[in-house]
């Protein structure tokens, strides 16, 4: 066995508790290490990441419930919220396909970033303030965040939290959201690849699924223990951060 693939685990590890513990960030991090300083193909990265991020976050969602970080009883307000975000998940993948007829990567880049800015601003500057709930917000950003997953592969976890915390989600609840509509999300590029792609050998999505499950119940536990006072802001900036570099990337900068 390669030593490499041995490497992933806790690499893979170290990303899902920050995924799970903030609501973002193990695509984002995780694809362009296994590319940049593993050398592995594309083809080999995004489908095991998606594989391994379908898997994690039904466990990181039954996690956050069990740690009642969320609620995930039928017809709670939370589950509704996850359904709405991942249904959306769905019509964006197709919807994503159509818009690239009509814009270029390059200027969705920056329309995203923007938005991820502004959301990160607005909630570090609003901290103190409860929005009131809107499913229409929370509709507008399931479809942004899912056309930007399916025409990019990242940012979906940047878009979704700054979107429910302004929507009026409680930033525990948005976690444990993310993490449930994220996972069914990657089922579908799961489904897509297998049936598009049968060469794909699944040979990361193993080591992946292993050092991020062993991570779950530590984020869950993380996120119980912290008062929100602490974690909303900190999820505010580093939405604000990741808005930055978005920018930075569409500026030739990063």
């Amino acid at each position: 066995m390669e030593l490499k693939l041995l490497l992933l685990v806790p690499i893979a590890f170290v990303c899902e508790y920050c995924d799970s513990s903030l609501g973002m960030g193990y695509g984002t991090i995780l694809t362009p290490v296994l590319m940049v300083f593993f050398g592995f193909k594309p083809m080999d990265v995004v489908p095991a990441v998606l594989m391994s991020e379908f898997v994690t976050g039904m466990a990181a969602a039954f996690a956050h419930h069990s740690f009642r970080n969320v609620r995930f009883e039928r017809r709670s307000k939370d589950t509704k919220v996850a359904v709405v975000l991942a249904a959306c998940s769905m019509v964006g993948t197709v919807g994503a396909v159509w818009l690239t007829t009509l814009i270029s990567k390059e200027t969705l880049t920056l329309i995203i970033g923007i938005i991820i800015l502004s959301m990160g601003g607005v909630i570090l500057v609003t901290l103190r303030w409860t929005p009131r709930f809107s499913w229409a917000k929370i509709t507008a950003v399931g479809a942004v965040a899912s056309f930007n997953k399916g025409l990019s592969g990242g940012g979906y976890g940047p878009l979704v939290m700054g979107g429910q915390m302004l929507s009026g989600v409680g930033v525990k609840n948005a976690i444990g959201i993310t993490s449930l509509a994220e996972g069914l999300t990657c089922l579908v590029g799961v489904v897509v690849y297998a049936v598009l792609h049968p060469e794909v050998t699944w040979r990361l999505a193993p080591f992946l699924m292993l050092g991020a499950l062993l991570s779950v119940p530590f984020a869950a536990h993380t996120v119980r223990r912290l008062p929100e006072r602490l974690v909303k802001p900190a999820v505010a900036g580093i939405i604000f951060v990741l808005g930055c570099y978005t920018l930075a990337r569409f500026i030739g900068w990063a």
